[in-house]
């Protein structure tokens, strides 16, 4: 009950509110009292086996409409926290972690793997990363995991292909 009310549910006052900040929060996984982005981003692995069934061309197709609802999803959130780019908000890490499997085999390996590397890649920042991450409103959130998964995805091919050769 008290991590519900750090996300400050109260204050909402329509249910479309509540929903948006229950969703940008990663349902509560946001809340962890560490690493909060990587607990979040445990529902992208969920993500990526939905979507595993699908051709590449509607996963790419599933991936940007996920990004394009992530865009306005976390600037509810960051307005509702007043706080930019609040540690709460993980709508942006699970939402994007799709990228970093497309066109690959949903495999135990390959997920644990692309894991690991879109989360150091979303810490370290590699650029263009940090300079996207400045951008205002839910955009900036957004973009520098864009970029730290177009990243994972290459380094993933790379290896997929070292592999499986």
């Amino acid at each position: 009950m008290m991590k519900w009310r750090s996300m400050g549910l109260e204050q909402c006052r329509d249910r479309a509110g509540r929903v948006a900040i229950v969703l940008a929060t990663g349902f509560g996984l946001g809340l962890a009292p560490v690493a909060s982005g990587t607990a979040g981003t445990l529902p992208g692995i969920l993500l990526v086996l939905a979507l595993a069934r699908f051709e590449l061309s509607f996963q790419i197709f599933a991936v940007v409409g996920l990004v394009i609802l992530a865009i306005p999803l976390c600037g509810m959130a960051e307005r509702h926290f007043r706080h930019k780019d609040d540690g709460r908000i993980v709508a942006d890490e699970y939402m994007t972690f799709p990228i970093c499997m497309l066109g690959l085999p949903p495999e135990p390996w390959l997920l644990a793997v692309a894991f690991v590397v879109s989360r150091a890649f979303d810490i370290i920042k590699l650029p263009p990363a940090r300079q996207w991450q400045r951008w205002r409103g839910g955009l900036g959130i957004v973009a520098d995991d864009v970029v730290a998964c177009l990243q994972t995805l290459a380094v993933m091919h790379l290896l997929f292909w070292a592999v499986a050769r």
